[in-house]
């Protein structure tokens, strides 16, 4: 049995597993841009550049303010649909502000209305005991 164990603890190609060390690899660059004269990167990459663009099924997608918007060939971009949801958002705005407006209005009006009301009846009254005692 013992002979056993030290047949399990001994390994079968020697003591220790060492491998050579590779030599570091060089890195190459994948791109030929390095090797283009500074006019023609600039003609290639551009100096200015603007948001990202991208061609997608015909229509040319812009990246502007945090959204990806198109820019369609047809009669009305996308950003002239956001211009005008973000101008009925703000005149839904200001209708529920005039709606507002109007509901004191009315309530006012009607408060006015009833203090007159009240008044003409007081007048009456006192008329009407004026008579009495002459």
């Amino acid at each position: 049995m013992e002979d056993l164990k030290r047949s399990l603890k001994m390994p079968l190609f020697g003591n220790t597993f060492s491998p050579k060390k590779t030599l570091p690899r060089r890195s190459a660059s994948m791109s030929s841009l390095h090797t283009l004269d500074h006019s023609t990167k600039e003609i290639e990459l551009g100096l200015e550049y603007g948001p990202p663009e991208a061609n997608i099924g015909g229509h040319i997608w812009k990246f502007e303010d945090g959204q990806w918007v198109t820019e369609s060939v047809g009669n009305t971009s996308s950003r002239e649909v956001q211009r005008l949801k973000k101008k009925n958002l703000q005149l839904e705005e200001e209708n529920n502000l005039l709606k507002l407006k109007i509901e004191v209005l009315m309530d006012m009006l009607t408060e006015t209305t009833v203090e007159c009301h009240l008044m003409e009846k007081e007048v009456e009254d006192i008329k009407t005991q004026n008579r009495r005692k002459k």
